[in-house]
């Protein structure tokens, strides 16, 4: 794969995608978060949402098992040429995973100001081996609003 990511793919349809399975994660009581990895060409190569409650495993984020389906058929362990869109900004173990496969590029929709490691929090981003592009607030609103909406449910 090519050092850098293609031009930009389109985000629009990316996040979409994303939202997509985000509202899979919700309608399956999982915390709302869907991701897509595109590969340099902007083609979906593998979609996912979290599985961290049917699994019962805190690794099971939507970005942690679009990196395992995507390497499981993969010939490198680098995916520099790649494009990740997730709905929310990662937190610090996905953006590890991502630095170290080498993602080109991240872009997410919500900002997490908590738990993010993108461009919140500890800043994961600026302390990779390899540079990863990251590009935050994609369809912030719509992503906002299904973390927004399923959390509300819980608690009504």
């Amino acid at each position: 794969m090519p050092d850098k990511p293609a031009p930009y793919p389109d985000l629009d349809a990316l996040m979409a995608a994303a939202l997509a399975q985000a509202q899979r994660a919700a309608d399956a009581g999982e915390v709302p978060v869907g991701a897509v990895l595109a590969g340099p060409d902007g083609s979906i190569l593998a979609a996912a949402h979290n599985t961290v409650e049917a699994e019962r495993n805190p690794l099971r984020h939507a970005e942690m098992r679009v990196l395992e389906m995507v390497l499981a058929d993969h010939d490198d362990k680098f995916l520099s040429g790649c494009t990740l869109a997730v709905t929310l900004e990662p937190c610090p173990m996905c953006m590890g995973a991502l630095g170290h496969a080498r993602v080109g590029r991240v872009v997410f929709g919500a900002y997490d100001p908590k738990s993010g490691g993108a461009v919140s929090g500890p800043r994961v981003a600026s302390h990779l081996h390899a540079p990863v592009e990251v590009l935050g607030g994609i369809r912030e609103e719509a992503c906002a609003a299904v973390l927004r909406d399923f959390f509300r449910g819980l608690r009504a």
